[in-house]
This record gives C-alpha cells, structure tokens and sequence, in this order.
C-alpha cells in the first residue's frame, strides 16, 4: 500500500530537509497556539508540542482505503543558560539573545511524534544537539536580526540559512537543528514496522508529477 506523509508544519526548512532526503510530503499546518504548554524541561515542551500538532493534523484527516497515511509533528526549541527559547518576540528579543549567546553554546531540542493512522500507532522521540556560537560582533549581530530570519526560527538562529556563518560547530545531528532529524524519523518509521526508504519519491525534471520509488 502506498504511504503518504503528511507534515504538520509551516516551517519551509522541514518540508526541504524531507525533500532531500527523497521525501515529498503534503504539508497541513496545525494552526496549535504554543504558549498553551507550559513546563520547566525543554525536552518535555517540545515532544508535547509535536504532540499537539500532530493530532490537530490528525483529526483533519480521514483514513484512505489505497493508501496508509502517516502524519509528522515537530517542534523545536533552544536550551540555553537554563531557560527555553522559542522565537524570538520581536528584533529587540533577538538582539539581546544574540549578545548573550555569541561565544557560548546552547543545546537544540527537536520533538518528534509520527502517527500512523491506519494502524492506529505513533511513535515519538527527542533529538538533541549541541549548537557552538560564534563570537560575533554588534554590528554583525544587527545586520543579522536586520534581514527578520532570526525572528522566524527557534532560537534565533539556522546553520541552513543566514545564521550559518554564525554558528562555529555542532555536535550531534544536523537536521535536528534545522526542525526534523532524519536519523530520528528513521528509527520511528521502524518502531511502526515501516522503513524511511519506503517514502522515498522521485519528480521528473521540469514536471511537479510525484512517482513512489521502487
């Protein structure tokens, strides 16, 4: 039976890590208020954020007779000098995050909830990395924030788009950084007897026509 992935997310950097990795999702955005959840343990508010957004996504959908559809939720935030961080409010947020987080280093959540719903099963996961900033200047750090990118995403930064230069390295998987961890997705489509290989797609150059691999 084929599979359909359906990512419960507005975020444009989830949808084009999936797409690299040879993964073509139809995207539903959860439309979940974020600061509903509240709790101490960064790892904790992220899965349950995926949580909710998946099942808002969820309850959306109607099960398809030829077809087994699964339905991603990710969320991610900063853990940083004991506090979480989420988008920034506005650009003065992000500025005086910014002065605080060059030259020191914070660890990136990225909760995971994958429902199956045909077989009525999810799994879930945490994937978690260590982010290295760069000691970057004021004037850096402005002409950044400036551009409106650190305002959008977690933490105020990415290592996939303008920020990049600004993070010196990271230790554990990059795309968990960017929103969705691909090793992490892998090992729950396994906890459902799936494999990633099974989403893989193909689009015909020039052509917006999707074929299943295989």
């Amino acid at each position: 039976m084929p599979l359909r992935l359906v990512l419960a997310s507005a975020s444009p950097a989830r949808r084009k890590i999936l797409q690299a990795a040879g993964i073509e999702p139809d995207v539903l955005v959860s439309g979940v208020d974020e600061s509903l959840v509240v709790t101490e343990r960064a790892e904790d508010l992220c899965l349950e954020l995926a949580r909710l957004k998946a099942q808002a996504v969820l309850t959306r959908l109607r099960p398809a007779d030829d077809q087994r559809t699964l339905v991603i939720g990710c969320d991610s935030v900063l853990a940083f000098d004991g506090e979480i961080l989420g988008k920034p409010a506005d650009a003065a947020a992000a500025t005086r995050r910014w002065q605080r987080m060059r030259g020191r280093s914070g660890v990136l959540h990225s909760g995971h909830c994958l429902i199956d719903i045909v077989a009525g099963r999810r799994a879930e996961a945490v994937a978690s990395t260590v982010v290295h900033f760069a000691d970057i200047s004021d004037d850096e750090i402005a002409t950044y924030v400036g551009t409106g990118e650190p305002l959008a995403v977690a933490g105020a930064f990415t290592i996939d788009g303008l920020g990049g230069p600004f993070v010196e390295r990271i230790e554990g998987d990059p795309s968990t950084v960017i929103g969705l961890s691909l090793p992490t997705l892998r090992r729950l489509l396994s906890e459902l007897d799936l494999r990633l290989t099974d989403l893989w797609t193909k689009v015909a150059p020039g052509s917006q026509s999707v074929e299943p691999l295989g």
